[in-house]
């Protein structure tokens, strides 16, 4: 397969990275020092928002290896070794990853829900949900990929081994 086949789809993972990135970067320190301040002045609703914050950071460490999954899985494809078990464990890894994301987002849907109560935002609870539906759907997706790819493994070992 032609190296450059996959190219779009690494420029794709690094442009979904750098939203994120930038998120933890600029904006959540913002709203930490803010909590912190709230904290300091006995808001009892600042440490809702360090436990969301938490949840936060936590979640792009499993976000960030599954990305580096993609890139490792795009890369077998390049190498010609996409029916091999190095993609069978990146997949794998991408979708404990997405589980993990689901846990986190999950865990965090208490939390956003006492903000969203507190600030009359129906529509924060929601985002909160559409994130962890989303991985979910993801880490199901990944897993059907996996099942499927470890089949034609199998299927193509059978024919390496018929004579």
């Amino acid at each position: 397969m032609k190296r450059g086949s996959t190219v779009f789809l690494k420029i794709a993972i690094f442009l979904i990275g750098i939203p994120v990135l930038a998120l933890c970067v600029l904006l959540l320190p913002n709203i930490a020092m803010e909590a912190i301040e709230q904290a300091q002045n006995g808001a009892m609703l600042a440490y809702v928002v360090f436990g969301i914050l938490i949840i936060m950071y936590g979640s792009a460490i499993p976000f960030y290896i599954a990305l580096y999954q993609g890139l490792l899985l795009l890369s077998y494809i390049d190498k010609n070794q996409a029916f091999s078990e190095l993609s069978v464990n990146a997949l794998r890894k991408i979708k404990n990853s997405a589980k993990l994301i689901f846990g986190l987002y999950v865990a965090a849907l208490p939390l956003i829900f006492i903000i969203a109560e507190w600030d009359d935002a129906p529509g924060l609870a929601l985002l909160g949900m559409v994130i962890a539906g989303s991985s979910l759907i993801v880490a199901v997706y990944v897993a059907v990929l996996q099942r499927l790819l470890q089949q034609a493994i199998n299927i193509k070992s059978e024919n390496d081994l018929t004579v």
